[in-house]
């Protein structure tokens, strides 16, 4: 893996570009699902040069994007307070599959546990737990139809809305669309839940989207933090900008 690159750094806070297939802390299951670099999470990475480091938020592990790190206690009381109320502002970018209907909309919906899976969250019928309130905004940006992987179960497939079909030469395509997202709370897996609730999941998520079709050349979840906006400890206002990753660009040039 290439070294993490270091987007935005002061005394009190520290922002990273976060490459997809690593764990942001330690977990029980992180000798399962793996870490990243020889097992280390991005903890384990940063913690020798910055000894008093804290997360302030998390990003998936399959999720790439920026990433906001606190460098000391004081740093980390104070980002967390914008966290909790609400006051960070984070936008993504994901590749959902079929096409999105409206052009923008807000999903609305609280979140529990899914009644199937202890890994997985709902917030369709039959969520278990608490209920937490969950709201997430988005904006469409392109839809477009590409090459898919998948098992299919039958080699001549049909063709339904926003669904997967075969060409006449029986190219296995599908469509797809680009959006813009903006979470406005920030609940366990909240876009990656919201968005299956909407019956468009993201594409490649082996978890909420295990048979959905996944584009061409497409190896990890297709989410990525674009940017967040936040205050540092001196009042000033700072966004963090991380690049959209070359594959998405590819697939929705």
């Amino acid at each position: 893996m290439k070294k993490i690159k270091i987007l935005y750094e002061d005394k009190d806070i520290l922002a990273i570009e976060k490459p997809s297939g690593i764990l942001v802390h330690p977990v029980p299951e992180q000798v399962r699902n793996g870490a990243g670099p020889k097992g280390k999470t991005i903890i384990d990475i940063f913690k020798k040069k910055y000894p008093k480091i804290e997360i302030v938020h998390r990003l998936d592990r399959e999720t790439s994007g920026v990433l906001l790190l606190a460098k000391n206690e004081k740093a980390h009381e104070f980002l967390k307070r914008q966290f909790q109320n609400r006051e960070v502002k984070k936008i993504y970018a994901a590749i959902v599959n079929g096409f999105v209907k409206n052009d923008h909309g807000i999903i609305n919906k609280p979140i529990g546990r899914s009644p199937k899976d202890f890994r997985r969250y709902s917030a369709g019928r039959g969520a278990r737990g608490e209920m937490r309130e969950a709201i997430t905004q988005y904006k469409v940006l392109k839809r477009f139809v590409a090459p898919c992987v998948q098992n299919f179960s039958r080699f001549t497939l049909p063709r339904v809305r926003g669904g997967t079909y075969a060409d006449k030469n029986f190219a296995r395509t599908s469509p797809f669309t680009y959006l813009e997202i903006h979470p406005k709370t920030g609940r366990t897996h909240q876009i990656r839940v919201h968005l299956k609730f909407l019956n468009h999941p993201i594409a490649c998520d082996s978890l909420y989207n295990p048979n959905g079709p996944c584009p061409k050349g497409l190896k990890r979840l297709a989410l990525h933090a674009r940017s967040i906006e936040f205050k540092d400890l001196k009042g000033k206002i700072i966004k963090i900008e991380s690049p959209i990753p070359k594959i998405f660009q590819k697939l929705v040039h």
